[in-house]
C-alpha cells in the first residue's frame, strides 16, 4: 500500500519513503476535519444572521468565554500520563462528532413546527422549508424578540460550539503533524498537508452548496466526517519506526530530544531557546496544575509570546473582514437557504484557488523565499485590501479582497506559521500551541468584534471609513511577522547545529 501512495505523492512533492504514511494520513485527517467544518459553517452563519446582525459581535465575546474554559481542558487531555497523544487526538475528534449529532437533534426540535423526522419527512424536507419561510421574515430584526428562548439558545450554542470545534480540532491536528516532522521536512511537506485541509474545505463547501436544502441534516454528514478523521489520525505515525539514517529523518523521539535539551544552558530562561524553556516544566506536575502548563510555557518564552502576538493580529484582521462580508450578504440576500448557498459558494470559490496554490506553490515559496517572506505576505495583502475597500466599497470589492487575502494566507502564511512550531519542544506543541491557536485566536476575534461594533455605530456603518481602521493593525502584523521569521530561522539553524 505504501509504494503506490508514495509514487502518487512523488508527483506533487519531494517526499522520502519513510514520510509517506505521516503525510498521507495527516493530509486525509485535515481533509475530513475541514469537510466537517465547512458542511456546517453556512448553517452556523445563517443561524447567527437569523438572530440579528447587531448581535453577531456579542456571539464572538461569548465564544471567547467558552474558549477560556475549553482551552485549558484540551491542554489537560494532552497532559494525561496514561493517555498517549495520538489517542487523545482521536478522543477529541469523536467528542466533537458526537456533539454534532446532539446539535442536530436540538436544532430540529427548536425549529418552528418541527419534530424529529421520519424517513418520509427527510425525503420531503417539509420541516426545513417551513423553518426557512418563518425565519426569513425576521432576519432583519436586531433583537431576539421574534424567537423563543429554545430557538435562541440552540443558535447561540451552535455558533459558539462550531467556532470551538474549528480551533481545537485544527490546532490539535497541526500539533500532531509538527510533532512527527522537523523544520526541513515541514518546509517540504506542510504545503501539501495544508492542501488536504483546503480540499476538505472545497468538498465541504460544494456539498453544502448542493445540499443547502438539507438544512440541519448537514450536521449528520459532518459528524460522519469527524469519525473518518479519527480513523485516519490513528495511522499518522505508522512507519516512524523505520530506520532511515541516509534520509532526512522525521522528528526524533521525545527522549532523544530531552537529552539534547538538558545540555542547553537555561540560566536565563526568558531569553533562552524555546526548546530549552520547556525543560523547566515538571513532568510530575499535579493534574490540576497541568491546566496551566500551556499558559506558563507561553509566558516563559519570548518566542512564544511573539507567536501569540502574530496570531492575535491575524485573528483581528480576519474577523474584521468577516464582519464586513456578513453585513453585505445579510443586506443583499433575504432567504435563509439563499444565504446558506451563497456562503458555501464563496467558500468553494476561495478553496479552489487555495488548493491550486498549495499543490503548486507553497513548498517552493517556503523553500526558496523562506519563512520570513511567508509570514509577511498575508499582512501585506491585508493592508492593501483595507485601502482597496476604502476606495471601492462594494460587494464585489469585498468578495475579491477576501478571496485574495485568504488565498495568500492559506497558501503562504499559514504553512509558514506552522513551521514556527517545528523548533519548539513537544510540550510546547501540544500545550502551548493549543492555547495560542485557541485562546489567542478567540481574543483576536473578540477584539475585532468590539472594534467593528464601535466603529459601525459611530460611523453609521460606512464601510469606507471602517476599513481604514484596520490598516494600522495590518502594518503592525507585517512588522511582527518579519521579526518572528528571522527569529525562527536562527532557532532552526541552532537546532541543526546541536543535532549534528
Amino acid at each position: 500500500m505504501i509504494i503506490p501512495i508514495h509514487s502518487f505523492l512523488s508527483f506533487f512533492l519531494n517526499i522520502h519513503p519513510h514520510e509517506t504514511n505521516a503525510v498521507f494520513y495527516s493530509t486525509s485527517s485535515f481533509f475530513f476535519v475541514l469537510s466537517s467544518y465547512f458542511m456546517v459553517l453556512p448553517l452556523r452563519d445563517e443561524g447567527a444572521i437569523s438572530l440579528g446582525i447587531g448581535n453577531i459581535p456579542g456571539l464572538f465575546f461569548g465564544s471567547l468565554m467558552l474558549t477560556l474554559i475549553a482551552a485549558p481542558l484540551s491542554t489537560l487531555i494532552f497532559s494525561l500520563p496514561n493517555l498517549p497523544k495520538p489517542k487523545a487526538l482521536v478522543l477529541i475528534y469523536r467528542f466533537f462528532g458526537a456533539s454534532l449529532v446532539l446539535f442536530f437533534i436540538l436544532w430540529v426540535m427548536s425549529s418552528p413546527d418541527n419534530t424529529l423526522p421520519t424517513f418520509k419527512g427527510f425525503l420531503n424536507m417539509s420541516s426545513t422549508i417551513k423553518e426557512d419561510l418563518k425565519v426569513s421574515a425576521s432576519t432583519n430584526i436586531a433583537d431576539f424578540d421574534k424567537h423563543g428562548w429554545f430557538y435562541i439558545s440552540v443558535r447561540i450554542g451552535f455558533f459558539l460550539w462550531v467556532a470551538l470545534l474549528n480551533l481545537i480540532t485544527i490546532s490539535s491536528t497541526w500539533a500532531r503533524v509538527a510533532d512527527v516532522m522537523d523544520n526541513e521536512s515541514g518546509s517540504r511537506l506542510f504545503g501539501f498537508i495544508g492542501a488536504g485541509a483546503t480540499f476538505g474545505q472545497l468538498f465541504g463547501s460544494l456539498f453544502a452548496t448542493g445540499m443547502a436544502w438539507l438544512g440541519p441534516y448537514l450536521l449528520l454528514f459532518a459528524s460522519l466526517m469527524m469519525e473518518f478523521a479519527a480513523q485516519s489520525s490513528k495511522k499518522i505515525n505508522d512507519d516512524l519506526s523505520v530506520p532511515s539514517e541516509e534520509l532526512h529523518p522525521l522528528r526524533k523521539p521525545e527522549v532523544d530530544q530531552q537529552d539534547e535539551v538538558n545540555e542547553v544552558d537555561i540560566s536565563d530562561h526568558k531569553d533562552s531557546s524555546p526548546i530549552a524553556s520547556s525543560s523547566t516544566i515538571n513532568s510530575k506536575t499535579p493534574r490540576f496544575w497541568a491546566l496551566l502548563d500551556g499558559f506558563w510555557l507561553i509566558w516563559s518564552s519570548n518566542y512564544l509570546l511573539c507567536v501569540s502576538l502574530f496570531l492575535w493580529l491575524s485573528a483581528v484582521t480576519s474577523s474584521f473582514f468577516y464582519f464586513q462580508k456578513v453585513t453585505v450578504i445579510a443586506s443583499t440576500v433575504t432567504t435563509p437557504t439563499g444565504r446558506r448557498r451563497l456562503f458555501a459558494q464563496i467558500n468553494s470559490f476561495i478553496a479552489i484557488f487555495i488548493l491550486a496554490g498549495q499543490l503548486t506553490l507553497t513548498g517552493r515559496i517556503l523553500t526558496v523565499a523562506g519563512i520570513t517572506t511567508a509570514l509577511c505576505s498575508a499582512p501585506f495583502i491585508a493592508s492593501m485590501n483595507s485601502v482597496a475597500i476604502a476606495v471601492w466599497p462594494t460587494y464585489v470589492a469585498v468578495a475579491i479582497s477576501e478571496t485574495v487575502r485568504k488565498v495568500v494566507y492559506y497558501v503562504v502564511t499559514r504553512p509558514g506559521r506552522e513551521l514556527l512550531f517545528t523548533v519548539v519542544s513537544q510540550d510546547e506543541k501540544y500545550k502551548a500551541k493549543v492555547c495560542i491557536d485557541v485562546l489567542v485566536q478567540r481574543f483576536g476575534d473578540a477584539t475585532a468584534a468590539g472594534m467593528y461594533k464601535l466603529l459601525h455605530s459611530n460611523l453609521d456603518g460606512k464601510i469606507t471609513h471602517i476599513s481604514l481602521y484596520a490598516l494600522p493593525v495590518c502594518i503592525l502584523w507585517v512588522i511582527t511577522g518579519f521579526h518572528l521569521g528571522r527569529r525562527q530561522t536562527q532557532l532552526a539553524k541552532s537546532q541543526n547545529l546541536t543535532s549534528s
